[in-house]
């Protein structure tokens, strides 16, 4: 059996973590999902950057929207959401197979939003109320500063992927975030199955720490911290606040691992697949992961619902001076800024195109 089948066949949603017009036109996205197993869809600024301005899919789009007077965010926007319109209508059959628990693709706000609440709200509703499919995820990052717009945006019905996640605290301020909007539609007489999904960042802590610790730590703290952030996504499914939101008709946000391409060269190219393959969850890998996987990945035992040995494994790394809390808000910030430069690369992409297709 194919090790991409053993994956879902154990209960984990298998996501790309990318989205061209290439992937679209060509028939590989339809082709992966009939072949690999993929049931889902991710996309970033950086993502987007990368699509538009190393292809020229694009190009007559472009043209088309520069002659209807778009420019910048707005254009942007038009592109992403048709092409994503396009993905979640081929993920749409997954979408109600699974009674809407998978089949979902995500686009993200502006990152130049990030520290105004209303605006990132509005633009959430606007871009889900644009592309008009009960399948598509707004991205808003976890940040402390996010955390308000992701609690709004599920109080107001929209779907939400919280992203930039690098903790387990981080990931339960997004798990409250998202509950305290339920509990705030169940109050206000609302259904409170509104989805998200919680967007855990593995291999940027790798990258960090691989040349600062002893050779038997390197590419350890990724599924160690992932086993930590799974325990506490288990026990929260198991509490009692969740269990009254559930009773009213909540579905669980699902833990995400993110972030799945492996950064260090000398471990395996698929190293976090199989090490975070745990049942209802989701791994959201690159393409080259994703194929990686399919022709030499192996299944074994699924993440322990105690998290293993990640606690024996973050002690270690802290023995060896990595102080995890201060990490974390440094991998956060520095992934927060990245995206934002990314967003300015693919406006500045986005612009020379149109003067040159002008």
């Amino acid at each position: 059996m194919k090790a991409t089948k053993q994956l879902h066949d154990m209960g984990q949603s298998l996501w790309l973590d990318n989205i061209t017009r290439d992937l679209l036109d060509s028939g590989t996205l339809k082709r992966y999902i009939a072949e690999l197993s993929v049931t889902g869809l991710t996309s970033n600024p950086t993502i987007f950057d990368n699509a538009v301005a190393r292809s020229k899919s694009y190009d007559g789009e472009i043209r088309n929207l520069v002659g209807r007077g778009l420019s910048g965010e707005a254009l942007f926007f038009e592109l992403a959401v048709q092409d994503l319109v396009r993905a979640a209508d081929l993920f749409g059959p997954i979408h109600d197979l699974t009674g809407t628990v998978d089949g979902w693709v995500s686009l993200e706000v502006s990152p130049l939003l990030a520290y105004d609440t209303e605006k990132t709200v509005a633009q959430a509703k606007a871009l889900h109320k644009k592309a008009g499919r009960r399948n598509l995820f707004i991205k808003i990052p976890g940040t402390k500063e996010g955390l308000p717009a992701i609690e709004e945006a599920i109080f107001s019905g929209v779907p939400v992927n919280v992203t930039l996640l690098f903790s387990r605290e981080h990931y339960v301020a997004s798990a409250e975030a998202y509950m305290r909007g339920l509990e705030r539609r169940v109050a206000a007489g609302l259904s409170p199955d509104v989805r998200s999904v919680a967007s855990l960042f593995v291999s940027r802590w790798d990258k960090a720490t691989m040349d600062k610790v002893p050779a038997e730590l390197r590419s350890k703290l990724g599924i160690a911290i992932s086993g930590r952030s799974y325990k506490a996504y288990r026990d929260l499914l198991e509490s009692d606040r969740w269990q009254r939101l559930a009773g009213w008709g909540a579905r669980a946000q699902r833990l995400l691992f993110a972030s799945t391409s492996t950064k260090d060269p000398k471990a395996s190219d698929v190293l976090y697949i199989g090490a975070l393959a745990a049942p209802n969850t989701i791994d959201t890998m690159p393409e080259e992961t994703l194929l990686a996987f399919h022709d030499h990945g192996s299944v074994g035992g699924a993440v322990p619902r105690d998290g293993g040995d990640a606690e024996a494994v973050l002690a270690a790394f802290g023995k060896a001076g990595i102080d995890i809390d201060a990490l974390a808000a440094k991998l956060q910030t520095d992934a927060a800024t990245s995206f934002v430069d990314s967003w300015q690369d693919l406006l500045k992409a986005i612009e020379a195109k149109s003067k040159a297709l002008a």
